[in-house]
Parts: C-alpha cells; sequence; structure tokens
C-alpha cells in the first residue's frame, strides 16, 4: 500500500511540474494570448482544447456555416468551467490581436457595439 501511494505521489507530482513550465513558458512568450491563459491558470490540456475550437470554429466560419457566440461561450465553458462569456470574448479578442483565429473574433463578436471602433496596435 505504501509504494502505490508514493506512486500516486510521484505522479501528482509529475503533474504539478509539467504545469509549472507550462506556466513557465506562457511567461516567457508574454504575449496577450499567454498572459490571458496565465492570469486564468488554464492547464495546458485547456489551452490545447481552446485552441482546437478555434480551429473548428473557423472552419465552421470558412465553410459559410452560421455560428453563434452563444454556442461557442457554452462550448468554452465546458472547457473552462465557471469563467463565463466574458472569458469566451477575451480570448477570442487576445487571439484577434495575435492576429490568429482573427475571423473567429470577427464573425462572433465584431458586430458587438463594443468592439466597433476596435483598432488592433501596429
Amino acid at each position: 500500500m505504501e509504494n502505490k501511494a508514493l506512486l500516486d505521489e510521484i505522479e501528482q507530482l509529475k503533474q504539478q511540474v509539467a504545469h509549472l513550465t507550462f506556466k513557465q513558458n506562457l511567461l516567457f512568450t508574454n504575449g496577450s494570448v499567454e498572459r490571458l491563459v496565465f492570469d486564468y491558470d488554464l492547464t495546458q490540456i485547456q489551452f490545447t482544447q481552446i485552441m482546437d475550437l478555434m480551429d473548428e470554429y473557423r472552419k465552421m466560419i470558412g465553410e459559410g456555416r452560421q455560428v453563434s457566440h452563444h454556442e461557442f461561450e457554452m462550448q468554452i465553458n465546458a472547457i473552462v468551467p465557471d469563467h463565463g462569456y466574458h472569458f469566451a470574448e477575451a480570448i477570442t479578442y487576445a487571439f484577434w490581436e495575435n492576429k490568429r483565429w482573427e475571423e473567429v473574433f470577427n464573425e462572433l463578436y465584431r458586430g458587438m457595439e463594443k468592439y466597433k471602433y476596435v483598432k488592433r496596435e501596429i
């Protein structure tokens, strides 16, 4: 029984080191997306799932399919629970600022009054 407890503790420590390494890499990159991911304390798995979702929405938009910010926000909330729609807006906006998945932000949020006049810094 002691061996199992030790193995479990070692596995937990490995996961903690992996998460800290991921967070350290976010700090070194220091882009708007990375800062947001760092501030919300997302895991690497969550970040990868969000990027996969962004790819999925890019594809749907490219195919001319109808997309809604409400559905997108529900899918983001399934990946990152308890952060609400503000997080979904913030992550798509941060990607847009970094010129990544721009069409997703433009399709889902650009028409909203608060984003109509936002310009990207050069």
